[in-house]
């Protein structure tokens, strides 16, 4: 992401390790900063709680590359601003 221009902050950097999912997404709304998660069975219930900074959930693939190559098809496709208050799937 960062090679490709991207601003990329990595939450054990901002975060402390026990951080609870609520607090992971509290931080990316206060922050303005979209949320990228191979969590698929949390974050989409909390969203419908508290405002939603964009989400996206990123499908599990065989290599890493096959996993930063969709996300950033998605986000070339959508924007980063299309991208935010809505879940998608890369």
């Amino acid at each position: 992401m960062r090679l490709e221009g991207h601003e990329v902050v990595e939450l054990r950097k901002v975060l402390p390790v026990n951080a609870t999912d609520a607090g992971v997404l509290q931080y990316a709304q206060e922050h303005g900063l979209l949320l990228v998660t191979c969590n698929p069975d949390d974050f989409p219930g909390l969203i419908a709680e508290q405002p939603n900074p964009g989400l996206i959930i990123l499908v599990r693939r065989r290599t890493r590359q096959a996993e930063c190559a969709r996300l950033l098809t998605l986000i070339a496709s959508s924007g980063e601003e299309g991208l935010r208050g809505g879940v998608n799937f890369a």
